[in-house]
């Protein structure tokens, strides 16, 4: 189905298909890097859709789908994982499986798996994060302390441990699905589990309402990529969770929104050090010294 750039990099942030005993494999990608504008989203079924399933999936281009049979003999998920190609975030490389013969040697790799739609870094709103976190490690900042608030996949408590390895992070999501997702990545990608320094903690999370965050704060990096309006109201609780002068780094929010955020940060008296630029700006503040 025909969609616009904007229309596609907000397809992992898609509540879809909720009601779905088996939900669609959704992913889109630029077919023509000389219409930079004009995507195509693709959504794999294990069978054919029903026209509720289209009236959801017509919600997120524009036009009507075209729809395709697959022979059963066809690998519906590598199939799936063509179009999402390879991206380079600062010093990260982050691809499917297919693409692991593209690895980079001078890089640091993660693999994640399409399976599940929960984001491959190929969102602008994930690479923006990945390059804030090296851009933190690359001006010397130095953290002990992580927390991934919706971690989705749990790629970007995997690349806060990959720059220091000695902190302790804990990812947590308000869905189990992501949890059960980011616990099989971690295992892919040689992260280690565990309550130690250089190992992850995951655990579901409805924001900040956790006896395991509450146990594990005050953290000096805290890391969200949600939406907009769930970073507003919880800013009183990520900055009453923050040590002092500890950082936060925000995502998946649009350029209108950015300013509204950062207020609300604001408010409670963090200091914007970076706006983010673009449609999908990723806003990083740090904390007062002093509590």
């Amino acid at each position: 189905m025909p969609c616009t750039r904007a229309q596609g990099e907000a397809v992992p942030e898609a509540d879809l298909f909720l009601a779905s005993a088996s939900p669609p494999v959704v992913v889109a990608d630029e077919p023509d890097e000389a219409r930079p504008n004009e995507w195509v989203i693709h959504a794999y079924f294990d069978s054919e859709p029903t026209d509720d399933e289209l009236a959801e999936l017509k919600q997120l281009g524009t036009g009507e789908p075209e729809i395709e049979h697959l022979e059963d003999s066809t690998d519906w998920v590598t199939k799936s994982q063509q179009g999402l190609q390879p991206i380079r975030a600062g010093r990260f490389f982050v691809h499917t499986p297919m693409h692991y013969a593209d690895r980079p040697a001078d890089t640091v790799n993660f693999e994640i798996d399409a399976g599940l739609a929960f984001g491959t870094g190929q969102h602008a709103t994930t690479a923006g994060c990945l390059d804030a976190l090296d851009r933190l490690a690359v001006s010397g900042e130095r953290f002990s302390n992580i927390a991934d608030i919706g971690t989705g996949t749990g790629l970007l408590a995997f690349a806060a441990l990959a720059l220091w390895p000695d902190a302790k992070c804990i990812a947590t999501d308000i869905d189990p699905i992501a949890i059960d997702v980011s616990r099989d990545n971690a295992a892919i990608n040689a992260v280690r589990t565990g309550h130690g320094a250089g190992e992850l903690l995951l655990a579901v999370a409805d924001g900040m309402d956790s006896p395991m965050l509450a146990a594990r704060a005050p953290f000096d990096l805290l890391i969200a990529n949600i939406l907009a309006g769930p970073l507003i109201e919880l800013a009183p609780a990520f900055t009453a969770a923050l040590a002092p002068g500890g950082t936060i780094i925000l995502a998946g929010l649009l350029d209108t929104q950015a300013d509204a955020v950062a207020w609300a940060f604001e408010k409670q008296g963090l200091e914007l050090q970076d706006r983010g630029t673009g449609e999908w700006p990723v806003v990083v503040l740090k904390g007062p010294t002093r509590k």
